[in-house]
């Protein structure tokens, strides 16, 4: 082998640049999201939205909607803090497009990542308030035995 490489031969493969509307691979997308492949194809199992079309081989192409929804599960669910049953339920109920632009939205307790049922939380807030008469009637007490010193 010769030491006389044609210039360029070292430097870092580029992809050149498509279209926004071009369809793209899985490669492609998982290096533009910094979205390992394998999540990428986890979170088709977990998200019937997202549906890239397989050629032979089972070969994957994003379509740029879909691109867009990943995103935005992405953003969901690494900075927002949702969990994947969080989005689903975004997505379900319609509320995915106000939490992907930072809004509140209409979550049962309004919390991201939350997955406690109503019935779970009015029986953790009575036992809260048990407590809380518990902790008042020791103080009262204390105060009492703290006035005969």
């Amino acid at each position: 082998m010769s030491d006389d490489a044609p210039d360029g031969a070292d430097a870092p493969r580029t992809r050149p640049r498509k279209a926004a509307t071009a369809f793209r691979t899985i490669s492609e997308v998982a290096d533009d999201l910094q979205i390992p492949q394998h999540v990428l194809r986890f979170w088709e199992s977990k998200f019937p939205q997202l549906k890239p079309l397989k050629r032979g081989g089972g070969r994957r192409y994003y379509r740029p909607e879909d691109i867009t929804l990943l995103r935005k599960i992405s953003e969901l669910l690494y900075t927002q803090g949702y969990t994947i049953k969080g989005v689903q339920r975004l997505l379900r109920d319609g509320g995915f497009e106000d939490a992907a632009a930072g809004g509140t939205p209409e979550l049962p307790l309004g919390h991201p990542g939350e997955e406690v049922e109503q019935d779970e939380a009015e029986a953790a807030t009575a036992a809260l308030r048990e407590a809380l008469q518990v902790l008042e009637g020791l103080a009262t007490e204390l105060r009492v035995l703290a006035a005969r010193n």
